[in-house]
């Protein structure tokens, strides 16, 4: 399987997925760090894919949703963005709903 269809299994099969630094419970850079905690405060589950762990998606995922940078979310499908946005939308009650709707537990 190409790495972009990969990238694409991963957005399509988990309703939340970030792809990140690390991991949720090992980031290994701050944005992804407040990424995880934020979706993790949201107490619903997602999947994660550690870029650096896969140097092929490392290096593809910017121009899958031509986004350059780490963390990515998807929620649904749909890039929802990086870390600032995220965070933007957690601080708003925006990312609960969001994560619940996409966990089916609204």
């Amino acid at each position: 399987m190409d790495v972009m269809e990969r990238i694409d299994q991963a957005v399509k099969e988990n309703p939340v997925v970030i792809f990140m630094k690390g991991t949720p419970q090992i980031p290994q850079c701050g944005y992804s760090s407040r990424t995880a905690q934020a979706l993790a405060a949201c107490g619903q589950e997602f999947a994660h894919v550690n870029v650096l762990a896969d140097p092929e998606v490392f290096q593809n995922l910017p121009r899958y949703a031509n986004w350059p940078t780490f963390p990515q979310v998807y929620i649904n499908g749909e890039l929802i963005g990086g870390c600032d946005i995220t965070m933007e939308l957690y601080q708003k009650g925006e990312l609960q709903k969001m994560v619940q709707e996409a966990a089916g537990t609204e």
